[in-house]
């Protein structure tokens, strides 16, 4: 990361990368950060040579130039507009809502149905891009945003094999090779793996200690938005069902300097189930490691064997699938 300011429209950086990746540029105008609602922001590709990025008025609307994966990601992004636009509709949609109706379950889980839908379409352009540039890197991208922020082995294995040689064996493409290899070893049916992390007061917890129960394992922070938003969902879940075999484990990606602020979530949101974390390491937990844990909210339902049987159940879909196994 880094920052610049911009001088009568002109602006530079200048570094290396070990490999070519995405990146994005970010432009606030009142010097706000790149986290403020309204920044301007564009992705393009950190490829050997000079990249210009130049544009008449907004920098959603620039124009990338400079090298071959430049090219290619620029037509990936205008077979995308379509599809972008109508998730930014979706997204403005809950976001000019009342904060009140943001807090509604029904509103919610509607809004994001409603981009999943979109996502499915964006999906389907991406695939059609991977096919047709199997030999370009930009197809590793597009097949990682076909994969979703919850990938499926089953689905991303057997058009990872597709792509040429020099992409699947490049830095990017062997590390995607081993987020594969990570997966099939937390999907559906595999052995849930093991973990010890500490709860609250400091005492190690092990998912096996639970052995015998169904263990929702929810992966989640304080800072979390949409996590937080979920929270009510969990918690009727967890005592409709606490009585039948049922617990939650709540694992964080918080650090030390927002242990009060995780604390104060936990009480805030009435969360009454055992929470751990690496206080020290954050996200790189042992436990969201070895589930691949990238981005949160996310859960994966083990069941009293130690086997996953569900991953990532959200909003109503969490009280269908208890309903299912435990029954009213």
């Amino acid at each position: 990361m880094d920052s610049v300011g911009i001088t009568k429209g002109i602006f530079s950086f200048a570094g290396t990368s070990d490999r070519p990746k995405v990146a994005t540029l970010f432009i606030n105008t009142k010097g706000s950060g790149f986290m403020a609602y309204d920044v301007g922001f564009i992705n393009f590709y950190l490829e050997e040579g000079n990249i210009s990025v130049t544009s008449r008025d907004l920098l959603q609307n620039a124009k990338i130039s400079g090298g071959p994966l430049n090219e290619d990601y620029d037509a990936l992004k205008i077979a995308m507009k379509k599809t972008d636009e109508k998730l930014d509709s979706v997204n403005n949609i809950f976001f000019t809502a009342p904060q009140e109706k943001q807090k509604s379950t029904k509103f919610r889980d509607s809004v994001i149905k409603a981009s999943f839908r979109v996502e499915d379409e964006q999906k389907l352009v991406d695939l059609d891009f991977f096919f047709k540039k199997t030999s370009s890197m930009v197809s590793l991208s597009a097949l990682a945003y076909y994969a979703g922020i919850y990938p499926d082995s089953r689905l991303v294995e057997p058009a990872f094999n597709l792509l040429s040689s020099n992409v699947r064996t490049s830095k990017a493409g062997l590390s995607y090779a081993a987020e594969i290899s990570l997966m099939k070893k937390t999907a559906i049916a595999a052995v849930a793996p093991d973990f010890t992390l500490t709860d609250t007061s400091g005492k190690p917890v092990s998912l096996h200690d639970f052995k015998g129960k169904y263990v929702l394992i929810d992966f989640w922070a304080s800072w979390c938005g949409r996590c937080r938003a979920e929270n009510p969902n969990l918690v009727s879940a967890y005592n409709l069902y606490k009585q039948k075999n049922f617990i939650i484990l709540g694992v964080s990606s918080d650090v030390a300097k927002a242990k009060d602020q995780w604390l104060k979530a936990i009480h805030d949101d009435r969360l009454p189930w055992i929470q751990v974390a690496d206080l020290n390491k954050g996200s790189k937990n042992e436990a969201m490691v070895l589930y691949g844990v990238n981005n949160i909210p996310q859960n994966v339902l083990v069941s009293p064997d130690g086997k996953i049987i569900e991953k990532n159940l959200q909003g109503g879909d969490l009280a269908d699938r208890l309903r299912n196994l435990f029954g009213q």
